[in-house]
């Protein structure tokens, strides 16, 4: 009864404060082209809150694409944020390449058994068939069913590993550090590999319905600035072009501390440049945005969203609004914690809808 409680109390505060002409796709396209808008977007990264507030195991969320799109629509719709996402775990692609996955009813999945156990296994490593591969059609299909259900409402934005995080799914992340050092030209074609199926999993996905694909690739916050730039950014910036030649945006997501590559990863023409709490104040990397580029972030999604008052939060998302300018989607650095109540969610979203 909790949920229906509460949706009932805060609805039409929610239809109150969103009730323009201007819909979540609109508001997205039109703030990221500079163009008016009546309130930046808000765009919160959930992902198991969104099955807890659906009342679904996360094994069903992960795998079964009707169970994954009808609980983000109906998380989307009670809290009044701007976008759908097929986030949810990082293995799809280390599935097609070979990786055993294990997935427990209401746990993260746990990967089993490894593709690039021993550097030479790179040598037999393939491009992977996109129609073979059951994740990767899974993916698909909720891409599909987002557009179908709500592809001129919300902005729908897809995802894929990038290159650095995909390649430690498949190798694992202590040897994918020393081989930067002991193999790196053995790692470079692994990550051209990667790269290539990549590129053709963005083609399926826009070709979907997909507005924009979002990359994630977290372990680079862990990596110096020199070893970023010369095996990842233009890969990157390759994944970045191919979805743009597609007619779709791109999302580029490292969480942690990016200070020291942010300049880098805003150069790789990502539309949307997503920035962590760790990074601190983000007035200094304005300047390197084009005219067409946003940033996104970087409240912190445990000590102010998960624990924070309603005065805290509010605070963050106006000091976050000043530091980039304007031209910062309301986001946390990361995903908000399962463990966040409804009411600070509501906080969160009311603060959005605040700022002009």
């Amino acid at each position: 009864m909790r949920i229906t409680i509460q949706m009932q109390n805060y609805l039409p505060e929610l239809i109150g404060l969103n009730s323009n002409d201007m819909n979540a796709l609109q508001r997205t396209l039109n703030f990221i082209e500079n163009k008016k808008v009546d309130r930046p977007p808000f765009h919160p990264i959930f992902m198991k809150f969104t099955a807890q507030f659906a009342r679904v195991n996360y094994r069903d969320f992960i795998l079964d694409p009707s169970t994954k799109v009808e609980a983000n629509i109906r998380c989307a719709k009670s809290f009044g944020y701007d976008w759908v996402n097929v986030m949810s775990d990082p293995y799809t692609e280390s599935e097609a390449f070979g990786v055993k996955v294990e997935y427990p009813l209401n746990g993260l999945p746990i990967p089993k058994e490894m593709v690039l156990n021993d550097i030479a296994d790179i040598d037999g490593l393939v491009i992977p068939d996109l129609s073979q591969a059951e994740r990767v059609k899974t993916r698909i299909k909720e891409i599909e069913l987002f557009h179908d259900k709500v592809g001129d409402e919300y902005f729908i934005c897809g995802w894929v590993e990038g290159p650095l995080a995909e390649y430690c799914d498949i190798r694992n992340l202590s040897s994918a550090m020393m081989d930067f050092y002991l193999y790196p030209d053995q790692m470079k074609r692994a990550l051209d590999i990667i790269t290539e199926f990549a590129q053709n999993f963005i083609t399926a996905q826009v070709s979907a319905g997909a507005h924009c694909i979002g990359i994630g690739d977290a372990v680079c916050s862990q990596i110096s600035p020199d070893l970023y730039r010369d095996f990842i950014v233009e890969r990157e910036k390759q994944l970045i072009d191919h979805a743009h030649s597609l007619g779709a945006l791109a999302k580029l997501h490292i969480c942690g501390n990016t200070s020291a590559i942010l300049p880098d990863m805003i150069a790789t023409g990502a539309d949307i440049i997503d920035v962590d709490h760790l990074v601190g104040d983000m007035s200094d990397y304005v300047q390197h945005l084009g005219p067409k580029q946003v940033l996104s972030g970087n409240t912190d999604p445990v000590s102010v969203i998960l624990n924070g008052t309603p005065d805290v939060i509010a605070a963050s998302v106006k000091s976050c609004h000043q530091q980039t300018s304007g031209r910062g989607i309301v986001s946390a650095g990361c995903e908000i914690p399962i463990q966040t109540s409804y009411e600070n969610v509501i906080a969160y979203r009311d603060a959005a809808y605040r700022l002009r």
